[in-house]
Order: structure tokens, then sequence, then C-alpha cells
């Protein structure tokens, strides 16, 4: 068939903000950006549902309101409601890693509850940051982002080791049949990672986790309970966890709202740099953030856990240039219907830990290095080697050892004890001010 005019047109259309491609052309390309993020979304969810042991029910709810908070915080980021609400950039947002430590930490002392009702004391946070961003960014550059972004990752790898184990607490932990299946499923990972092409490549991980689901049947780790007694169709209901406000588990939850606040810049940057080859406006960083904030607190509402926009989406945008903007809504409303399906949510709660976490080490790794990745962009200096390795030690250290703290109060412990994000923060916002610049610096470089 020749390649006409009309044909140009409508594929031309994928390339620019506006207008309305044809849904065979947005289609294939709306659900691979579900692909890419649909895994990541939805596992802080079982993390947080096996830690808290709460009931099926509620732990299938659990993975769907993250998969519709997705959906509805994308939707609002794409077409901005109003003037200072949303970016009106092609992001998809989606259930953040960045916040799992700290939630892991509140969920182990209090409950979810707690957690929504210090993501609402975020989300108030991220309002302000969103007015006042300019002058915060100066307090967060990449030496630092990417210190706490490496924290982040470090902090989350005995998570994925747990898993891959069979899960804390799970009569099975530790067996043979675990680590067979978890280490075949990051085998997997990390082949078509390094090897897949195209959509393989893109999937990597959602192959992993099919694979490692196929191999761990015949070993009887898998129970379809939750999948029969799930209904067909649920809309999302308020206050289904309740909301509890924890002094200490909103500062530790608000001191990650300001870091990601900053941490959205990044991605906004990425994405109108390379898919629009201009640097976005204060307008749509202003109204990205607080977007991104209001639609926090009303996730928490509705059970949906903290969000934040997904680089391996952005990476998409960049690389196909493919930024219109009723494709990137397309693949937000797929989001939001697959959160609406018990059935779905309960055959995601069917996958066991061990499959997880042969899957999400890969990705914790990788947060590990983008977060190096941007701490190298800065000169490593005498100075700045010492705030990001004080920084790690103190984080990553105390929260290993969070018995030391066990003669302080109760509220030291949930904000430093256990959440070493927080500490690593605070340090290195703290040194980077105090210690000297890498002007007066330079005699001591390594």
């Amino acid at each position: 068939m020749p390649y006409t005019n009309d044909m140009k047109k409508e594929t031309d259309l994928l390339f620019s903000l506006d207008g309305t491609p044809p849904v065979r052309l947005a289609f294939p390309l709306a659900f691979q950006h579900v692909v890419a993020m649909i895994v990541g979304c939805v596992t802080p969810a079982l993390i947080l549902a096996n830690i808290t042991h709460i009931a099926p029910a509620a732990k299938i709810y659990l993975v769907q309101s993250s998969l519709v908070i997705a959906g509805l915080s994308t939707l609002v980021q794409l077409f901005r409601p109003a003037k200072f609400l949303g970016s009106g950039l092609p992001v998809i947002l989606g259930v953040s890693f960045a916040y799992l430590p700290s939630m892991q930490a509140i969920a182990e002392g209090y409950d979810l509850a707690t957690i929504f009702g210090a993501q609402i004391a975020g989300g108030c946070v991220a309002i302000v940051a969103g007015v006042f961003i300019r002058q915060l960014r100066k307090f967060f550059p990449p030496l630092i982002t990417g210190t706490v972004v490496f924290t982040i990752g470090l902090s989350l790898y005995p998570t994925a080791i747990n898993y891959m184990a069979g899960g804390t607490g799970s009569p099975r932990y530790g067996s043979w049949e675990n680590w067979l299946i978890s280490f075949f499923t990051l085998a997997v990972v990390t082949l078509l990672t390094h090897f897949g092409k195209g959509v393989f490549k893109l999937a990597s991980i959602l192959a992993g986790i099919i694979a490692g689901y196929l191999a761990s049947l015949p070993f009887g780790l898998v129970n379809f309970t939750a999948l029969s007694a799930a209904s067909a169709f649920q809309l999302p209901q308020i206050l289904y966890f309740g909301i509890k406000f924890e002094i200490s588990s909103c500062i530790a939850i608000g001191i990650l709202f300001a870091i990601n606040s900053i941490q959205l810049i990044g991605d906004f940057t990425a994405t109108t740099i390379g898919g629009l080859e201009r640097e976005p406006t204060t307008d749509e960083l202003h109204g990205g953030i607080i977007g991104y904030g209001i639609t926090n607190i009303f996730g928490s509402l509705i059970g949906g856990l903290p969000t934040a926009t997904y680089s391996q989406n952005v990476g998409i945008v960049t690389s196909t240039k493919v930024i219109n903007r009723k494709m990137m809504g397309l693949a937000a409303i797929l989001i939001l219907f697959a959160g609406m399906i018990p059935k779905f949510s309960a055959l995601l709660t069917t996958i066991p830990q061990c499959v997880l976490g042969g899957a999400t080490i890969s990705v914790f790794a990788s947060i590990a290095m983008t977060g190096m990745k941007l701490v190298t962009s800065s000169p490593m200096s005498f100075r700045n080697s010492s705030i990001v390795g004080l920084s790690a030690a103190l984080g990553i250290g105390i929260s290993q050892a969070s018995t030391a703290l066990s003669s302080f109060p109760d509220w030291v412990l949930v904000i430093f004890g256990k959440s070493p994000v927080v500490v690593a923060t605070l340090v290195a916002v703290l040194l980077n001010i105090i210690l000297p610049k890498p002007e007066q610096d330079e005699h001591r470089q390594f």
C-alpha cells in the first residue's frame, strides 16, 4: 500500500502535543507505556500488603487503587483541568518506590491508615514546594538528589533479598524452591534487558515475572483463592483504609515529597528536551508540582499510594519522540480501567514473593545506579565525596542498627531510625550548606 499524504498527516499527529491520531496508531504506542509502568506501579502495594498482613480483599483493593490513582494523576498532568493543576506535558505517573522504605517503617509500627494520613501531609508539602520551587531548587542540586536516590536504591536491597527467599514470615522462607524461582526470574529479566529487542527489551521485567510465575506453578507457590473470590468490576471507595495522622510519619513522608517535587523537575526537563526540544516553562513546573501534590491528597482518600513521574516512560518519549497527549491519555485510561477490574488486581496478588524479589532486585539496582549517575555529574572533589559518603553511611548505617536509638522517643525511631532516606537527605543538605565550596577546596581533589 503506498504511503499517502493522509497517512503522513495521521502519523505526524503522534509527534505533536495536540491533535487526535487514529486509534490503530495510538493504541500500540499507548499499550507500550502501560507495559513499561504497570509492574513498578503495583509492586509497592504488593510489598506493603504482605508486610501489614491485610485481608485478601484489602490486598486486592490496594493494588486496584494504585492503578486508579496512577491513571487519574496522569490524566491531570496531561490535560491540566486548571492552570495551576498539571503540567500539560506527556508524562506517565505511577506509585513510586522512593517512598517504600519509609512506608515500610510506618506500616511496621502503625498501619496503612497512618501512611495515608502522612500522604496528605506530603501532598501539602508538594503544593508549597510547587509555589516556591524556584527558591527550593538551590538546596537540591544533582549531587544532593543523586545521593538521595542512591540511598533509596541501597535501602531497598534487603527487601528484594527477603522476597527472593520467599518473604519473611513465610513457612517456606529460604527454601531452595524460592531461590531457584527467584534466580530464574532474575536471569530472564537480565537476559532480555541486555539482549532483547523491541517490546521484549522494554517489557523485560514483565516478561521475567510471567516466566517466573509459570515456573512457580509446578512447585505449588501460587494460590488462586483470592482470584476466585474477586468481583468483576469495582469503583474506588472513599476512606477504604481510613486516615490517621501521626506527626513523625507525616514528617518522614513530607520530606520525601519535598525531594520528589525536585525530582519531578528532572523528569519534566528530560521530557521537554527529548521530546519538545526545549526547557519546561515555569508555568509548567508550577502546575506540574502542585498537581502532583493535589492528586496525591486525593489518592490518599481512595487508598492510592504516593505517586511520581516514571523515568522509564520518560525514556520512551525521548527515544520515540511520540508526544501526543491523547495517545498518552489513552494509556492513562487503560491503566485506570485496569484498576477498576478486581479480577485483574487479584491475579497480580497471586504472584509469588520469590518472583517479585527476582524481578525487583534489578529495579532497585537501577535506582541506585541512577542516583550514582546524578552524583557523578558533579566533580568528585573531596567535599562532594564527603557529602555523598557520609550521607549514605549515616542513612543506611542507622537504619541497619536502629536498635541503637531504642532509648529515644518512638518518633525519633520512626523518622530517623527506620528511614535511611530521611537521614541521608538531611545530612546531605546540611553538609552542602556548611562545607566549603569546591573552588575553596580544589587542592584536595581525588
